[in-house]
């Protein structure tokens, strides 16, 4: 059927018979309307709530006690970001799939976007900030910097905690999806094994090959505290 008759007979009928076309056209119109000026304001005006239940948190950052009161919704990395003020974690893609977000929780290295602030009352993290500071360099931050290893530096807070709690994991013998002995009282600090263990930790400007130098740097040299 290509027409729609409204009724009527003769020109009348004519004047009232739509096209599927038109009934197409006249709805898509109607669709990107804007809204009228009075229902913007009326938007506008409408009270926001703002008295969702917060809950209180007391956090071991860096050495230091932190209490804050947070939407039980709100993740470590925001509460870390937006509550705190430690920019140094960044928000890559808030899906725990870059590594961007990296810190340690309680030595253990964790995405800190995966997991919500609530959850770690009386734990201890530590981010970028922690590890060092411009006068006194974490030694796997200088060795990111003697092997030049990062490029616009984004991934590289995240990147460098990874490496910290890694070469922890490596040292108490937990192994790898390619650790060769499970049975060894060690395990070799290899590039395979250091990529395999990294490889949740992504790089845009793919300055891989320098970060594992910087790590395998500090690992020779025992520097790991």
């Amino acid at each position: 059927m290509d027409s729609v008759d409204a009724g009527g007979d003769g020109d009348e009928g004519d004047a009232w018979r739509l096209t599927r076309r038109a009934i197409v056209q006249t709805g898509a119109a109607l669709m990107a309307m804007p809204a009228a000026p009075e229902m913007v304001e009326a938007a506008a005006a409408r009270p926001v709530a703002n008295d969702l239940p917060t809950m209180t948190v007391r956090l071991e950052i860096n050495g230091q006690t932190r209490q804050i009161d947070v939407d039980p919704r709100t993740t470590l990395l925001d509460a870390l970001r937006e509550h705190l003020q430690l920019t140094g974690t960044k928000k890559g893609c808030d899906h725990g799939q870059c590594g961007a977000c990296t810190v340690l929780l309680d030595g253990r290295r964790i995405n800190a976007c995966l997991t919500l602030a609530v959850m770690h009352d009386g734990q201890s993290v530590t981010t970028i900030e922690g590890l060092g500071t411009p006068d006194k360099l974490h030694p796997m931050q200088a060795a990111f910097l003697a092997h030049d290893g990062f490029q616009c530096g984004y991934c590289t807070p995240g990147q460098i905690c990874s490496a910290v709690g890694m070469l922890g994991e490596m040292r108490s013998g937990m192994p790898s999806h390619v650790t060769a002995d499970l049975s060894a009282g060690s395990i070799p600090i290899t590039p395979v094994e250091l990529r395999e263990r990294m490889s949740g930790n992504l790089c845009r400007c793919s300055a891989y090959p320098n970060i594992i130098a910087a790590i395998e740097d500090v690992a020779a040299q025992g520097k790991t505290p």
